[in-house]
């Protein structure tokens, strides 16, 4: 994995002036061309994935909502808990296709990248919005709601599920098939 972190803004979120912010890791060139083949694939199926709109193939270490104000404090705290960090391998462990018809590529949780979304959390955590409103997929996890609460996000300390994401909500007929 080239252990380059990117913050995201995703767009504004609501009439609460709050930024939706993914902090995220991009994986290696040969991890990149293995999205790349899938979107390939997905595409000759009528499908497009994130990848080829355009988007950036990465792992989302913590993505939640913060006010403008904090991103520049946020830059600068994920920059202090990354100081220093290496890049480290990173394995596809094949597709996963969930009840709402996301797709994705699964990635192995190693030790190393489970310390990296954790150290990214605890910095970042601190300067989120408050009162969230949990997102509407939850209900289908449960589990995650506690982890939500607390951080703001679904997917953190052992909630933290990591993967590439390729399809949401696909509707196509021909994602039965794969």
């Amino acid at each position: 994995m080239a252990l380059m972190l990117a913050l995201v803004v995703a767009r504004p979120v609501g009439a609460k002036e709050s930024l939706s912010i993914d902090i995220y890791a991009i994986p290696s060139p040969s991890i990149v061309h293995a999205v790349n083949e899938v979107s390939v694939d997905l595409a000759a199926r009528g499908m497009a994935t994130f990848h080829a709109k355009g988007q950036q193939a990465h792992v989302t270490l913590y993505l939640t909502q913060y006010p403008p104000s904090a991103a520049p404090a946020l830059k600068a705290a994920v920059f202090k808990a990354t100081k220093g960090c290496r890049s480290f391998p990173l394995t596809v462990a094949g597709l996963e296709r969930t009840s709402s018809n996301w797709l994705f590529l699964k990635v192995d949780r190693t030790a190393a990248l489970q310390r990296l979304a954790d150290k990214i959390t605890l910095a970042a955590e601190p300067l989120r919005s408050q009162n969230l409103s949990a997102p509407s997929w939850i209900k289908d996890y449960p589990e995650k709601l506690p982890a939500f609460e607390r951080y703001g996000s679904p997917n953190v300390f052992m909630e933290f599920d990591p993967h590439l994401s390729l399809l949401a909500n696909e509707r196509s007929l021909n994602l039965g098939n794969i």
